[in-house]
């Protein structure tokens, strides 16, 4: 593909950092060790994956012990919620555990609490939001429960970028913590690491989870921080690593990427500082330039470089498919259910009916976006979108 592509779907997955990349590579060849072997070879392969799970440790600000590798946020958070429930109903088979989560989870959150209550293995209260797309910490205290065992809410959310008040709840659940630990705290921070300080103890949780797709490393690796003396109960069996909790021979070159990726996510104020000042603008000039947008969330109160908006009139994946001919990468949501022909349940849970839910397209910029790709972007926009308005009959 010569053609050079303005990539402006980073919420959905970053290119590998090539720092990353140098990192990785020599486990694919000649340090291709076992960790769990006893010879020089696994030997220093095992060193290399104590290194990577203390340098995911001092990012997190805890104990390496606490770090198990995962393939990624999706099964992070499926071990987080479901290893809670099924150690909880191990130890108390009389008493049906209750949940707390929001109503604009990543897929990997919400059909896990779906299923969970279908299946009738947990009481599940679905906190809603504002049209900002945040939620009130007061409801979290609100909805506790003598059964609640679990409070799940992530950090940033993936579509429009809306941040939530994941230290104010914090608090709250750690001042209503039972002698048995309960409830426990998760957040999904796999779209917030980039940018936001995700320090376990000032936010007060217990488990957190971390991609590593997100912020420029590999796909199919994630991490979970598990606090000390966080019971779960494993999904699978296996060898024994990841101390029992997630066995299987670990991916080492990934693990290895992953941590360099992580070892590169300092100092994020400069950088959010930047990325805003390039979404702004394009958010700015985009309401200036088209009649009948709307920006979805706020801007203020989200990551810097989430722009989530409706065109009314333009139906969304039509123009994420121009826009794909202009040589521009952009999406109508979440990825990982992009091929759905259902509405947003992000979008839908902040207002949006399902036709202006249809009409949305998510920008999000990277580390590499420049001004002048966001300014290409403003040239061809106006232009499709008055297409596709005409094609449809709508002018």
């Amino acid at each position: 593909m010569s053609k050079k592509i303005i990539y402006l779907d980073h919420a959905a997955t970053t290119p590998v950092d090539e720092v990353v990349f140098q990192k990785m590579k020599p486990f694919f060849s000649r340090q291709y060790g076992n960790p769990s072997g006893l010879y020089a070879l696994a030997s220093e392969a095992e060193k290399a994956l104590s290194k990577a799970r203390q340098h995911v440790a001092q990012f997190l600000g805890c104990q390496p012990a606490e770090i198990y590798f995962t393939s990624g946020a999706t099964e992070s958070n499926n071990l987080a919620i479901l290893g809670l429930v099924k150690r909880f109903r191990q130890e108390n088979p009389q008493t049906k555990p209750h949940l707390i989560t929001t109503s604009i989870e990543h897929p990997s959150v919400l059909k896990v609490m779906s299923a969970l209550k279908k299946e009738g293995l947990a009481e599940v209260t679905f906190l809603k939001v504002s049209e900002e797309g945040i939620i009130d910490a007061k409801d979290v205290k609100k909805y506790l429960r003598p059964n609640t065992i679990l409070v799940s809410v992530m950090y940033a959310n993936n579509e429009i970028g809306s941040i939530q008040p994941v230290k104010e709840i914090g608090k709250i659940i750690s001042s209503n913590k039972k002698e048995s630990g309960y409830p426990f705290f998760h957040i999904d921070a796999a779209q917030a690491a980039n940018y936001l300080d995700c320090s376990v103890k000032k936010l007060n949780c217990d488990l957190l989870t971390l991609s590593g797709h997100k912020i420029y490393g590999p796909k199919g690796i994630g991490a979970l921080y598990l606090k000390e003396g966080t019971a779960l109960s494993p999904l699978v069996y296996g060898g024994g690593q990841e101390q029992n909790i997630r066995p299987g021979t670990e991916n080492l070159a990934a693990i290895v990427g992953l941590a360099a990726a992580v070892v590169k996510l300092k100092s994020p104020k400069a950088k959010n500082k930047q990325i805003a000042k390039l979404r702004d603008r394009l958010i700015d000039k985009t309401l200036k330039l088209i009649d009948e947008v709307k920006v979805n969330g706020n801007p203020q109160k989200s990551l810097p470089h989430i722009a989530n908006l409706s065109f009314r009139r333009v139906e969304g994946e039509s123009l994420v498919f121009e826009l794909s001919d202009k040589g521009i990468a952009v999406s109508t949501g979440s990825a990982c259910a992009s091929k759905s022909l259902k509405p947003s349940p992000v979008l839908t849970a902040i207002g949006l009916s399902p036709i202006a839910a249809h009409s949305s397209v998510r920008f999000s910029l990277g580390r590499t976006t420049s001004k002048a790709e966001i300014d290409y972007l403003l040239k061809v926009l106006p232009k499709v979108v008055q297409r596709l308005r005409t094609i449809a009959g709508t002018n």
